[in-house]
Parts: C-alpha cells; structure tokens; sequence
C-alpha cells in the first residue's frame, strides 16, 4: 500500500477492525511516518433492474451520491454516514435474488434506513425518490411520518 503523503510503499498495519462488512486499516508509513486509513470490502456482481425493465450494474457511488443529497448540510458524521451507506449495501445484497434487484426495492431500503437516521433527509430522499409533483404530496408524506 503506497503512502499518500511520500509516495512509498513502505508501510505497516497499526489496527485492524471489522465493520459492516468492510474492514478497515489503520496504516503507518515506515517512511515518513504519517498514518492513514484504508478500507477493504467485498465487492459482488449485482444487476439493478429499472423501472423501465433495462438492467444495469449495482453502483455504490450512485448510492453514495443520492446519500450525500439527502443528507446535505444536516448533522451527522461522517462515521456515521459512512456507517450507514454499508449498512445499507450490505442489506441490498441481502436483498437480492440471483444476484438481481428492483431499484425500487433499492429505493426502499434506502428510505427505511434514512427514516431512522433523520427525518428531514429521509423527506429530501422521498421528494426526489417518490417524485412529489407537488406540495399535497409533501403534506401527505409529512403526514405519514408522524
């Protein structure tokens, strides 16, 4: 593993740790002796089925992305919010059937895990997600959350 501060490949694992499903190093250079993180996960083929029928390759920076959206200018760590998107990866790929999915059913996911984590993101996602054409589908949804 190359030192992104030296450049060498010189380095030394400090602490392992486990974490959904990833697992994370905790890395010194023996060069420079700076120290930084990396992390490992397991990474499956899994095709997304879209509404319209097409199928395409799981991508974890769209998820990521749609995430970040959600969850833009709101408190939360970026611990947590790393935390999070494996937790809900993990569940996707428990989720599929012969290593498919319906996005809707990704979109599902997503929402049940953000409702738990913060209201007004999981609102952002719903708007976006659920396509709210306008403010009655807001209220409803506002609604349905208390």
């Amino acid at each position: 593993m190359k030192c992104p501060y030296c450049n060498t490949e010189e380095t030394k694992v400090t602490d392992k740790r486990d974490s959904h499903g990833n697992i994370r190093r905790r890395r010194e250079c023996l060069k420079c002796g700076e120290r930084f993180s990396t992390y490992e996960r397991i990474e499956l083929d899994l095709n997304v089925i879209k509404k319209d029928g097409t199928r395409e390759k799981f991508n974890r920076d769209k998820l990521i992305k749609g995430l970040e959206k959600a969850f833009e200018k709101r408190t939360l760590s970026t611990e947590k919010f790393d935390n999070l998107a494996s937790e809900i990866e993990s569940k996707i790929y428990k989720s599929s059937k012969n290593r498919e999915i319906n996005s809707s059913k990704i979109g599902q996911i997503v929402m049940d895990k953000i409702k738990k984590t913060d209201k007004i993101a999981y609102i952002r996602f719903a708007s976006v997600y659920r396509e709210f054409a306008d403010i009655d589908d807001f209220k409803q949804e506002l609604k349905n959350l208390k």
